[in-house]
């Protein structure tokens, strides 16, 4: 099965996971759905991530959600640039999320990097989606 939007997919079974107060989700694995994970674990929404190898499908990426108080940390998870309206941002054009208490995930020219590694290696690019 084909997906228009996979980083779309993923939030939204995340968010639903969350919701639903489960230790693990599921989601197809690949490269760039990875990094997106990467980032949000060294921003500390998510407590981790594996790639599971099952016989006779692809392989998917099993995520482990974090709560604190019995409350998910991800209060707030939304796509920003989609497949019908990409939006990009300039190291000027994006402010901060929630005051600072957020981070937006950003797929620059240095890889996929969250808006504060962003502006501090000067770069730009599409902006994924934010986090709160």
């Amino acid at each position: 099965m084909s997906l228009s939007d996979p980083i779309g997919d993923m939030l939204t079974r995340i968010r639903n996971g969350q919701v639903a107060k489960m230790a693990v989700v599921e989601c197809p694995s690949s490269a760039f759905r990875k990094r997106v994970l990467e980032v949000m674990q060294r921003e500390g929404y998510i407590r981790g991530f594996t790639e599971v190898e099952k016989a006779g499908t692809s392989p998917v990426v099993e995520i482990e959600l974090k709560y604190h108080d019995g409350e998910g940390v991800i209060r707030k998870i939304s796509r920003v640039s989609k497949p019908g309206r990409r939006v990009y941002a300039g190291i000027k054009d994006f402010g901060r999320v929630f005051n600072g208490l957020g981070v937006s995930i950003l797929s620059t020219p240095r890889g996929v990097l969250s808006d504060n590694e962003a502006r501090s290696q000067n770069v730009g690019g599409e902006v994924l989606c934010r986090i709160f």
